[in-house]
């Protein structure tokens, strides 16, 4: 969404609903986020159910009325779903597209194919890196567990050595890189360019998935040294297709909502006019929604036709693809609605004024905030959505360069130490077949090592740019 849209929204926002003192916002505020994370941690409530209650407590503990706390949270919602809801539809079309006509099969066979030895974990990193960009993280791993279960055992690898390259393609991904909703909502609530963010995503991402996951990968296999479980190893989408896509159409799909949103932003800079004819078309079909709607379109025609796909069972895999982020798109939602109080009770004022007061730079306190909210509720969509609200007044000033750089910061903060209360924790475990305490030395370590190289990597940044 572009800054002028956000402009728009929230001058269609409600009035600040309260003038309560810094104290008492403070207050309010660790009241707001210590309902959700006891809710979603010791209740096992959903995060959507979870966000909506702690809004309402956030207004009631800063003293505002709660008639003007519901309006807050329902135009956070609504403006939020508005600007990400159809991008993560899309995203979600494409993903299952993408897996069930055979052509992630297809990417990852040809890739290994081509590897062997030592470069296979460089092999895995890659292919998960380019599978994750339009998948959502959990499908990603169910996608690529059995391809690191059987390379692992086929090739007799070390399991760490092969599945932490692949767990850190899809995690740097899914925390830094859009079209993931944490990065669009967090972009949409700051005001920031979809396309820089996306090119400084991409430059970040290539050297923190590389220390993250080749490299810590050999400690990793030293740590913990266990064989692929058989039990976990399921049977992949394709094998019962009689074909499949090709793997450069399949590329060329995947990869063509990225390369349209980084022309836009290209043209943007180079041509820097908005009445030039040239920019004005860039503008058009490198916005997200027609990038997306046109990667969905061309998938019809380089995966679901080319592996058999009838027309009814396009449309069928066009239902399923949307049926399982209903969840996701409400959580999202809430947690707009939880920014928009956050900034109408008068909290989004108050970040401001401290980081001023006490000299933080705003890069690095979103990126703490995002690390609290993480460790706190396991969550890296609600850590982003939450700390991109508190810390959105922060972008007011910035240059465009800057104000990608702090959902960047968000977007690492997001990652840090995944641990129990983490849904991401319990999935690998069990995949991989290893204990709390191997978990923890593997997995929990890479995704603080993502989180630390990413947030650096963004203060640097900011540093020359």
């Amino acid at each position: 969404m572009t800054r002028l849209s956000v402009e728009m929204l929230a001058a269609d926002a409600p009035e600040p609903i309260t003038s309560a003192g810094h104290a008492q916002l403070g207050i309010a505020v660790l009241a707001g986020i210590a309902v959700i994370v006891l809710l979603i941690t010791k209740f096992k409530l959903h995060a959507f159910l979870s966000l909506t209650i702690g809004s309402l407590a956030l207004g009631a503990f800063a003293g505002a009325p709660l008639d003007k706390v519901i309006t807050s949270f329902s135009t956070g919602l609504g403006s939020t779903v508005a600007g990400v809801g159809v991008l993560i539809a899309l995203g979600a079309i494409l993903g299952k597209m993408l897996a069930d006509s055979g052509g992630a099969d297809q990417i990852v066979d040809t890739i290994l194919a081509k590897a062997g030895g030592r470069s296979m974990p460089w092999a895995m990193v890659l292919i998960a890196s380019v599978i994750g960009l339009p998948l959502f993280f959990e499908v990603g791993v169910v996608l690529l567990i059995p391809v690191v279960l059987m390379v692992a055992k086929r090739g007799n690898y070390s399991l760490m050595r092969i599945g932490i390259p692949a767990l850190a393609g899809l995690s740097v991904m899914h925390g830094l890189v859009p079209p993931h909703p944490g990065p669009l909502v967090a972009i949409d609530a700051v005001g920031a360019n979809l396309g820089v963010t996306l090119a400084l995503g991409v430059l970040i991402a290539i050297p923190t998935v590389v220390i993250a996951g080749p490299l810590f990968s050999k400690y990793a296999a030293r740590w913990v040294d266990v064989p692929a479980p058989e039990r976990m190893i399921p049977q992949r989408p394709s094998e019962d297709l009689e074909k499949r896509p090709g793997f450069g159409a399949t590329l060329a799909t995947i990869l063509l909502p990225v390369v349209l949103m980084l022309a836009k932003a290209l043209v943007d800079i180079v041509v820097d006019d908005p009445e030039n004819t040239v920019q004005r078309v860039f503008d058009v079909i490198g916005s997200p929604l027609i990038a997306l709607l046109a990667a969905v379109l061309v998938g019809i025609f380089t995966l679901g036709m080319p592996a058999g796909f009838s027309r009814e069972r396009i449309s069928s895999l066009v239902e399923k693809g949307l049926a399982p982020i209903a969840g996701i798109l409400l959580i999202v939602g809430a947690g707009g609605g939880f920014k928009q109080t956050l900034i109408d009770t008068g909290v989004g004022r108050m970040i401001l004024d401290i980081s001023e007061d006490w000299s933080i730079p705003a890069l690095l306190l979103a990126w703490l905030i995002a690390v609290a909210i993480r460790l706190a509720t396991g969550s890296a969509t609600v850590a982003t959505v939450s700390a991109a609200g508190l810390v959105a007044p922060l972008a007011a000033d910035m240059s465009t360069t800057h104000a990608a750089l702090l959902v960047l910061a968000i977007g690492a903060g997001s990652l840090f130490f995944s641990h129990v209360n983490d849904a991401g924790f319990w999935l690998v475990k069990e995949y991989f077949g290893l204990n709390v305490g191997q978990t923890i030395k593997t997995w929990s370590i890479m995704e603080t090592i993502i989180s630390v190289v990413a947030g650096a990597l963004v203060l640097l940044l900011s540093l020359i740019i």
